[in-house]
Parts: C-alpha cells; sequence; structure tokens
C-alpha cells in the first residue's frame, strides 16, 4: 500500500512538471482602456453613474468612438480549467471536472465575484503564492482551520508577471504588464483546486468584460486530454467565436489560455458552462453563475426612475440627447428587449443607501437597495441578493469518472441534491452557530484534495439573510443535467419577477409578475424571486424560515435523511458586511 501510495505521488509531481513544460501559452488579458471605454476607471471610483445614453462620435480614423456620458467600465476574470473534489453533507469526498478561480481568490472564497477592475486584476501578487491558496494562507493564520478566511487578500491575477526580457531590451518600462504569466504559480493554485459552483461572475449593463480561461489539465485522469470552453448560456452574446460552443467558436487545450469578450447589454441572471461533452462535463460540475446587474442601479439617489428608463429607451432624451442604438427598448421594433417601459408610472425614485426598498423611514447601515432589472417602477427591488445554483450530482458517475472507466449516462441519476455546491445543514455553513444574538456568517467549505492541500472548493454557502422590513432577491438557476427542480417556501411570499434574463413585463409594458409559494425550473432555466419580508408585523427578528425542494427523495444525502436541497431564511435586526453571500446577521 505504501509502495502504491509513492508511486502515485511521484506521478502527480511528474504531470505537474510535465504542465508546467507544455505551459508556454499561458497568458491573461486585462485592457485598462479600449476604443469604447477610453477613460480607465479603477475600482476606488466604481461604476460611474448612468445620467443617460452614451454617447457617440465618428473619430479620424473612421470608426465610432464614445464622445460624453461614456457608461459601463472594463471588468477582468481568469478562471482554470481542471479538477478537484468537493465533500458533500454525509462526508463523502466527490470527484469533478470543474472551473476554478485563478483571479480574485480572496473574493471567491468569501462569497463574492471574482470579477474585478483592471487596477486589481493587474495588479502581481508581492510573494509566493502556495498550493491550495488562499485556503493554504488562511489555514497557516488560522491554526489550520477549515473554512476560517485569514489574512489572504490578493484579488489580481494569478501568475502576471512583467515581461524581464522587455524590460531589459529597453522595450517596455516598469511594470511591462503585457499578458506574460509565471506557469509554476499557476499550476500551483489552479491543479486541483475546482469549485462548485464555478467562480462566481458579475458585472454591469455597460461593461467589456475579458474572461481567461486557462486549462491545467486534471491530474487525477491523465489519459483525458480534455479541451474546455466557456458558454454563457442566454447570454445574448453577438459573437459566436466567443460562444464556447466548440462547432463555431474555440476550445481550450491543455497548457493554453483564451481571453473571451463580452459587452454587456442587457441584465438579468444567467450561467455558464464547459460545452465540451455538456452533459459529462456539467454533470460533473462545470457550472457557474452569473449576472448581470441593470443600469438603473446606477441612477443618481433621488432621480426618477420612469424618466431614466426613457432616456435609456430613446423616448425621452435629455437635452436632445441622441439614444443609444445598443441600449434603446423598442417593442415594435425589437420583441425580444428586456427593459419595457411600465405602462403606468408610479413616480418611484432612486433609493437612498442605508433604507430599504419598502420603507425609507426603516434604514439598516451599509446596504443599498437595488434593482434585479431596469423596471422604471421600482418593483424589482432588493436590500439583499444571493444567486443560488440548484444542482444534483450522481456519486456513481463521479465514481466511474475517477477511475479510467467509461460513464454510462443513461444509467445517470442524481443522488444528491444541491443549493451552491452543499446539500443541508452545509447550505448554512459548517461554522455558523448562535452566539449572543449573532448568527456567525458561513464560510467557504474546505476539501483536503489528492495533492495533500486544503482547498476552499465550495466558497458560496446558500444562507438567506433579511433584514427586518425588507426584501432578498434570489437568482436562481437549475443547472441539473437530469432532473427538474422546485423551491418552495413556506411563510414568505414569493414575488417572482424575470424568468429566463427577462423581466416579466409584456410589450405595452403591463407587469405580469406573479406571487407563489414555489417555483419549478428545468435545466438550463433560471427565475428572479423576491423574498418579501417587508410587513414589519409578520416578519419580526429571530424568525427563521426554510427554502427547499418539497421531492422528500430531494431531501436526502444519498442515502442519509434529513439533508438535500434546503437552506435556512433568517429575519433578522440588521444585517452587516454587505449585501449578499457572507454578511452578518444580528438580533
Amino acid at each position: 500500500m505504501k509502495l502504491a501510495m509513492c508511486i502515485f505521488a511521484l506521478f502527480l509531481v511528474a504531470m505537474v512538471e510535465t504542465q508546467e513544460a507544455r505551459a508556454q501559452s499561458f497568458r491573461v488579458q486585462c485592457p485598462t482602456a479600449t476604443i469604447t471605454h477610453p477613460t480607465a476607471v479603477t475600482s476606488a471610483q466604481g461604476e460611474p453613474a448612468y445620467n443617460g445614453p452614451t454617447q457617440f462620435t465618428t473619430g479620424s480614423a473612421g470608426y465610432v468612438t464614445p464622445s460624453t456620458n461614456a457608461n459601463g467600465a472594463i471588468k477582468c476574470q481568469q478562471i482554470s480549467g481542471g479538477d478537484g473534489y468537493s465533500t458533500m453533507a454525509d462526508g463523502t469526498q466527490t470527484y469533478m471536472f470543474s472551473f476554478g478561480p485563478l483571479s480574485g481568490l480572496a473574493d471567491i472564497a468569501a462569497g463574492r465575484p471574482g470579477t474585478e477592475f483592471p487596477n486589481v486584476f493587474n495588479t502581481v501578487y508581492s510573494g509566493a503564492l502556495l498550493r491550495g491558496d488562499p485556503a493554504t494562507t488562511d489555514g497557516a493564520t488560522n491554526g489550520a482551520s477549515p473554512g476560517t478566511l485569514g489574512a489572504f487578500g490578493y484579488n489580481g491575477a494569478v501568475g502576471l508577471n512583467p515581461d524581464l526580457d522587455a524590460i531589459a531590451s529597453g522595450s517596455c518600462t516598469t511594470p511591462c504588464l503585457d499578458g506574460h504569466v509565471d506557469p509554476r504559480q499557476i499550476i500551483d493554485v489552479g491543479v486541483m483546486n475546482g469549485n462548485i459552483p464555478a467562480p462566481l461572475i458579475a458585472f454591469d449593463e455597460d461593461d467589456e468584460f475579458f474572461l481567461t480561461l486557462t486549462n491545467v489539465g486534471m491530474i487525477m485522469r491523465p489519459d483525458l486530454f480534455e479541451q474546455h470552453t466557456v458558454h454563457f448560456h442566454g447570454y445574448p452574446n453577438a459573437s459566436s467565436f466567443y460562444d464556447g460552443v466548440p462547432d463555431a467558436s474555440v476550445a481550450i487545450n491543455i497548457g493554453g489560455s483564451f481571453t473571451y469578450y463580452y459587452l454587456a447589454p442587457d441584465a438579468g441572471t444567467y450561467f455558464w458552462h464547459c460545452h465540451i461533452t455538456p452533459p459529462e462535463h456539467l454533470q460533473m460540475g462545470m457550472v457557474g453563475q452569473l449576472y448581470v446587474r441593470p443600469r438603473q442601479d446606477r441612477v443618481p439617489s433621488g432621480g426618477d426612475l420612469y424618466t431614466y428608463l426613457g432616456y435609456q429607451n430613446g423616448i425621452a432624451e435629455p437635452n436632445g440627447v441622441v439614444a443609444d442604438p445598443r441600449t434603446a427598448c423598442n417593442p415594435l421594433a425589437d420583441i425580444l428587449c428586456s427593459a419595457y417601459t411600465p405602462a403606468v408610472n408610479t413616480g418611484a425614485t432612486r433609493a437612498a443607501a442605508g433604507s430599504l426598498c419598502s420603507n425609507s423611514a426603516l434604514t439598516t447601515s451599509g446596504l443599498t437597495p437595488n434593482y434585479v432589472y431596469n423596471d422604471g417602477d421600482g418593483s424589482t427591488c432588493y436590500d439583499v441578493e444571493y444567486p443560488i445554483q440548484m444542482h444534483g450530482f450522481d456519486p456513481n458517475f463521479h465514481f466511474v469518472g475517477m477511475t479510467f472507466n467509461p460513464e454510462m449516462f443513461v444509467d445517470m441519476k442524481d443522488k444528491y441534491f444541491l443549493l451552491n455546491g452543499r446539500s443541508y445543514p452545509d447550505t448554512v455553513g459548517q461554522t455558523g452557530g448562535q452566539t449572543t444574538g449573532t448568527i456567525a456568517p458561513p464560510g467557504p467549505q474546505a476539501t483536503v484534495s489528492s495533492d495533500g492541500q486544503m482547498h476552499y472548493s465550495q466558497p458560496l454557502p446558500a444562507i438567506i439573510n433579511i433584514p427586518v422590513g425588507g426584501k432578498a432577491a434570489l437568482r436562481l438557476v437549475n443547472l441539473s443535467v437530469a432532473e427538474y427542480f422546485t423551491l418552495q417556501t413556506l411563510g414568505v411570499p414569493m414575488h417572482v419577477v424575470g424568468w429566463n434574463a427577462k423581466l416579466l413585463r409584456d410589450q405595452a409594458g403591463n407587469n405580469t409578475e406573479y406571487w407563489a409559494n414555489s417555483i419549478t425550473l428545468g435545466g438550463g432555466e433560471s427565475n428572479d424571486v423576491i423574498l418579501d419580508a417587508s410587513d414589519t408585523t409578520t416578519f419580526q427578528a429571530g424568525q427563521v424560515y426554510y427554502l427547499y425542494e418539497p421531492d422528500l427523495d430531494r431531501l436526502s444525502n444519498d442515502a442519509e435523511n434529513f439533508g438535500g436541497m434546503m437552506t435556512e431564511v433568517h429575519i433578522c435586526k440588521s444585517v452587516t458586511g454587505g449585501s449578499t453571500f457572507g454578511n452578518t446577521c444580528n438580533n
């Protein structure tokens, strides 16, 4: 047995060294300025306020460039395609093909998107990244306590390095960041670092998004020379070259990188996945969350939402401003636009920071009400936001996939039912608990993989904290290969405002949103649901409700009862630490 383990360890080392030798085509890309966004916007500045549509002019070179009021910014992210392990709620370690973070490591571990401004992304790490980071460094600073975040705070691109040859030749000055990377750092962090869900992606309408996929190979399956791609499911991508479907675009080989480019035109909830043998790669875990925030989030406080939506749609341009054809929504010409002007002007205004959607007299420090869509009437306002991925694993399929045997797709049957990669009670955090009136924020869930290192393989909990009088937006997606899923809540009304990344509104602007206590989604569908706890007579601090799949077969962890697709909804006196994952419920 010891001899076998030694041979396996030597095999892993040889594989890593081989991958490093091949890694000559690893690159990253994150420009600080482009034709569409000629002025660099930093994380300190944040997204520019939306004061009207972008205005264009024809430059001396003959192409159109923004002249005034350039909306949006540039965002970047780097991910790895490889493998890893996750831990199911009954303690079983499950092998995955999966994507992992190669930028925004600290943000991903804290339950935030790994999507960064260029000034953050283009930052060279000052030390040496370790295998398993950030879990390795966090564990060292916290007595190897899994799931407890430490002092690790790096969110730049893993492996990013100056071009020393260009600096030495005088053709480039420091820092000379031109996409060169250190393949050793990418392999150290990317190998066995797969996440379920895949790294969270989020950006804003009008943004340009550069997503670099680096294929580090699957160490546990060296017999497979799997390519990987990124496909934004349901996303209105204008270029098939970046669509990730290998028939019409490109696929990334082991040891290679490719940067996808997207211009964000429509707000909504989408998801992304690998499009190489999709049934296998989706079942194995190569799926993640994606959402686009609406321009309405950037309307100045107190601005009339109806008026600003008119600016966007070319109905009431301020001072003769010309409508931006990329953003205008004219239902007579475009039946697919997702920002119809409401039939009734409610006079709703942009809520101020520190207030709640339901009542400006109710305040909560640190939160800013935002919107799921450009609604023009405030109907999609929320105070806290939780992207939740519904998924399922077939443990036999994953075991066969790890043991060099062909998977039988016809026999595929999920036995673990997951919200954000976890079954109950892991959905509410393995380190959480009631302490002096505060429910501790759940941390990332860690697994020791075959490389002997701790990895944050399941960074996103699914606990939902709503302040008294508040509303929680749930961005729900079903990423199961084989199952329809239902999510039900008893006690907290579900306000369904969007379906498949479209606001529920007809072409005349009439509101078609509806109320329910359950929703059912097939694989590849999304729903935007607001849990409305704004009635302070009914909902009071300290109450706990449940969001769950009512099918008893799915309230189990394989053969173990009392688990599965379920999480808790907490009504809190106040919520601190931000409006999304990892916040703290104070009672």
